[in-house]
């Protein structure tokens, strides 16, 4: 968190003034000139001005006050320090601080000045010209006492120059950003008769409409020291989201100019993902940090917001000095920016497509996730009915019966075979817990048929023959709760360590507290099409991050889900996922009843995979996920791309290749890839 601007300076000010002090008790060389040199620096520095300017010859007292008054201002600086002489390099000799011929002198100082948010610390030398007059020694003002190149009239100034943002591409790289109806809201500071009154009146609309709190005292620093004749942007809002607001900008805030335009600040796909800009509200600057600034356009959320520093660079900042009306503009110092970049996303646009079709036509709040399965790859990412949340990747359901992928592979691990018979009864007692199948009871069958038909009773009983310990190495196996580096916020899931029989028992059948998103499902039946589990990635070229080590899945056990999952559409509750294809499609379905926050809900859940795509669905409510599961199924799905390792040897990580390429994710454009 950074510290109160204000305080800031305060603190810098006071030490900056104790140096100046110190620095001049120990150059007495020249004790006539030096206590009005000394006298003149502290005052400056500590913000007396009338003090400081009535050390000078200045014919305008309050005129030179004026003009040290603002330089802070003009730079929004944090803090200034002052210090007689000039920093000596390496191998140079020291020379005076005052040097003195007669009733005239001369004092060598340098200035630091601590610009905050725009750019770097600010050093250069200058001097100030001495006059003993009636004995007294003077200080000789000439605005060239600030800077040695600022002339009479001007002022100072600090100019960010921002380059256009990088794009969020696709697999096929072509851009998901659209340019939308949009309106830039700003000001010409020159113009304002009183910038804090405005700066006022833009934070209470702003507040009043729901939104972010700005930072008014930053803000009008950035005002200040921007050029007086140009325009500053200050707030960019989408206009079909913001039209009441819009409206009041233009009525209710004085000097405040709304410009309409077109800006690729929207996405064609994938909202809750790509993300959306907006205005820098001091919430948000909390996120980013320096060197953005209130007035600045920054990522709100998705990708816009965690790939910011990528997607916007940093601004060149120049400091100038300037005549009133910019038609001079003399350079005085620099800082280079970082220059933007573009980042590619795993989305195939074809499979987002359908991804979004198919959940447009329900009801209710739902979410899906796709992914490649012999890659990691995140193909489709779809939330609908989730006020602009990401709930595919956040989302905290119980699974239930669907973690009994989970669950199978603790127990096909341990022993069990699909072709075992087990018991399907109505309840099952197990550590004085009763358990309930949601079917009818069923007589003695396969444990294959039972995973089939979503017997609860079958895999409550059988979580005797598991471990906690056993059932934690499955957890471990898929990743849950593990930071997956995806640069987004996203849950991967929660499995309780059950402390006795019945809490283990709860975990097998997805209850007793376990949680997952669709995601962490998604990649639970990705592990089981491609036998080893990989955490998930959505940018095809991130930052080098660490994420967990890829898991292989035992083959006898990967052969052992398949057929339970396979026999679980071809027969079982989740049948109405058969589509007619060549393809075989296996997963699970679920339906949950839960409590959360005293109130009564239901997910209905779909986690399967067909041709190397590996899917979860997500619905709130009771509905047939596995029809849900057939639709999407019946847009297409890419064809799976073999990869082969080197005999012998293992990626470190999989999921993302060095090239930064996803490995088998299709970039060319014949009819057979994905687009």
């Amino acid at each position: 968190m950074s510290i109160n601007s204000r305080a800031r300076r305060a603190i810098a000010a006071a030490s900056g003034a104790a140096l100046v002090a110190s620095t001049a008790s120990a150059c007495f060389a020249e004790p006539s000139a030096m206590p009005t040199v000394r006298d003149f620096l502290i005052a400056w520095q500590v913000g007396n001005y009338r003090a400081a300017a009535n050390l000078t010859t200045g014919a305008d007292r309050r005129q030179v006050e004026q003009a040290l008054g603002q330089v802070r201002a003009q730079l929004d600086a944090a803090s200034m320090r002052l210090e007689l002489g000039t920093p000596v390099r390496s191998g140079e000799k020291t020379t005076k601080a005052i040097t003195k011929k007669g009733d005239t002198a001369e004092a060598k100082f340098s200035v630091k000045f601590d610009l905050g948010e725009n750019g770097q610390p600010w050093t250069y030398s200058s001097t100030m010209p001495l006059k003993r007059i009636g004995g007294r020694w003077k200080v000789v003002w000439d605005a060239s006492i600030i800077h040695r190149q600022l002339k009479k009239g001007y002022r100072l100034a600090v100019v960010s120059k921002v380059e256009p943002r990088g794009q969020v591409y696709h697999a096929g790289n072509q851009s998901l950003l659209s340019q939308v109806p949009a309106v830039v809201a700003g000001v010409y500071p020159g113009q304002l008769a009183d910038p804090k009154k405005t700066l006022d009146r833009l934070a209470r609309v702003t507040r009043q409409d729901g939104g972010q709190r700005l930072d008014v005292e930053r803000l009008l620093g950035r005002v200040r020291s921007a050029p007086p004749e140009k325009f500053l942007s200050l707030l960019t809002l989408q206009q079909q989201q913001n039209q009441a607001l819009i409206q009041r900008l233009r009525s209710d805030v004085p000097g405040l100019q709304v410009r309409e335009a077109r800006l690729p600040i929207g996405s064609v796909a994938a909202p809750e993902v790509i993300g959306t800009l907006g205005p820098a509200t001091a919430d948000r600057l909390q996120q980013v940090g320096a060197p953005y600034q209130p007035g600045d356009t920054i990522g709100v959320n998705g990708l816009q917001l965690s790939q910011q520093r990528r997607l916007a660079g940093t601004p060149t900042v120049q400091v100038v000095a300037q005549d009133p009306a910019g038609r001079d503009v003399v350079p005085l110092a620099s800082w280079p920016g970082v220059e933007p970049q573009s980042i590619r996303t795993t989305l195939n646009t074809r499979l987002q497509r359908n991804a979004d079709q198919t959940l447009a036509n329900l009801r209710s709040p739902a979410s899906l996730v796709a992914i490649q399965t012999n890659t990691g790859a995140v193909l489709a990412v779809s939330s609908r009915g989730t006020d602009g949340r990401n709930a595919a990747f956040e989302a905290q359901y119980p699974p239930g019966l669907a973690f009994g992928i989970v669950s199978a592979e603790a127990l096909l691990r341990n022993g069990m075979t699909d072709t075992a018979k087990t018991e399907c009864p109505a309840t099952v007692n197990v550590g004085g817990q009763t358990f309930q199948n949601p079917g009818p009871p069923r007589k003695p069958q396969s444990f294959q048929h039972n995973f089939a038909n979503s017997c609860a009773t079958t895999l409550a009983g059988l979580s005797t023959r598991v471990s906690a310990a056993s059932l934690a190495q499955s957890a471990e196996r898929f990743g849950f709760g593990k930071d997956w580096g995806l640069g987004l916020p996203a849950f991967t899931g929660s499995v309780p360590a059950p402390a006795n029989d019945a809490q283990k028992a709860a975990v097998m059948t997805g209850q007793g507290g376990v949680r997952m998103s669709p995601l962490a499902m998604a990649a639970v039946a990705a592990a089981v099409d491609s036998g080893l589990w990989r955490p998930p990635y959505l940018v095809a070229d991130p930052p080098n991050r660490e994420v967990p080590q890829s898991q292989v899945i035992d083959r006898a056990v990967v052969d052992g889900l398949t057929k339970l999952m396979r026999r679980s559409v071809f027969s079982g509750t989740a049948k109405n996922a058969r589509v007619s294809t060549s393809s075989a499609v296996y997963g699970v379905v679920a339906t949950v009843d839960y409590q959360e926050k005293g109130q009564n809900k239901t997910v209905s859940w779909f986690v399967g995979a067909r041709d190397g795509t590996a899917f979860a669905i997500a619905i709130e409510g009771r509905t047939d996920a596995a029809k849900v599961a057939a639709n999407f199924l019946r847009g297409g799905t890419p064809p799976r791309t073999a990869t082969t390792p080197t005999p012998g040897t293992q990626p470190t990580n999989p999921a993302r290749p060095p090239n930064g390429t996803p490995t088998g994710t299709p970039t060319g454009t014949p009819s057979t890839q994905p687009r």
